[in-house]
């Protein structure tokens, strides 16, 4: 296997708080509704959004940062271990497809203000 791709985003937890109070709908365009929830079925803090949205940031960048890929076209989720994962369809598995990728590797963290995630496509 070798690396296809890398990318890495950045997202300051509080302009992404803002940015999601100032435009409406945008949650449903960045995250599928199984993204929203925790396992216990409570809604996601900000701080946990915001890193999801760094990580589909970093998914795109990994991938070259084509146009016209669909942010609810990958999913970040989390295995019963804590170990997050990524889930890839559509436009985003397409390309994914064309690059020859076969798994992903993500890492996410937030602290001090800041969502960061890393994610590397192998193939």
């Amino acid at each position: 296997m070798s690396i296809i791709g890398v990318g890495i985003d950045v997202a300051e937890i509080d302009r992404f708080a803002a940015s999601l109070r100032r435009t409406p709908g945008l949650v449903e365009r960045l995250f599928l509704e199984s993204e929203l929830l925790l396992p216990s079925g409570e809604r996601r803090g900000i701080a946990s959004l915001a890193v999801r949205f760094a990580a589909k940031e970093a998914v795109a960048k990994a991938l070259g940062a084509p146009g016209g890929l669909h942010w609810t076209d990958a999913e970040v989720y989390v295995e019963d271990s804590g170990q997050p994962r990524l889930r890839v369809t559509g436009t985003v598995a397409a390309r994914a497809a064309e690059l020859g990728v076969k798994s992903w590797h993500v890492s996410l963290s937030h602290d001090a203000g800041v969502a960061s995630a890393v994610v590397v496509a192998e193939g």
